[in-house]
């Protein structure tokens, strides 16, 4: 076990000295005194979740909500906005999960972007429903 610890800890200062000296970003050509430089990543931006409706529960399945209850739902946000492949991550209650999956297929997001371009994204939502609105 000793040799295994030592073994961890004088390897680790290595993998960090080699963190530490990748270059963040990749040279190429150069023009004149300074290197042109070339960015790695262009920037992704997430969706911006930009209209709601409430979740409309009934009698029966009031019954099952708690002082906040919480659904999880995963979805691809299309490139218009729109959440598609609409399912319950995690789950409160079947007549629940059906409320937040008809609300949550109404909202409207802006949609991702990566170098400035729309693109389809994968999101897990969490709703919560709360004693206030019920």
């Amino acid at each position: 076990m000793r040799t295994l610890t030592i073994a961890i800890l004088s390897l680790s200062s290595v993998m960090l000295h080699a963190q530490a000296s990748s270059p963040a970003q990749t040279q190429i050509a150069t023009n004149g005194s300074e290197p042109q430089v070339k960015r790695i990543s262009t920037g992704v931006v997430p969706p911006k979740l930009i209209y709601t409706v409430d979740v409309q529960a009934d009698e029966t399945t009031s019954k099952f909500l708690t002082s906040d209850t919480k659904v999880v739902v995963g979805m691809i946000v299309d490139k218009t906005g729109k959440p598609e492949d609409l399912k319950i991550v995690s789950s409160a209650s079947p007549g629940v999960d059906a409320s937040v999956l008809n609300a949550v297929s109404q909202y409207r997001f802006t949609p991702g972007m990566v170098s400035n371009q729309p693109i389809a994204t994968p999101l897990n939502l969490e709703v919560v429903i709360s004693n206030s609105y019920r």
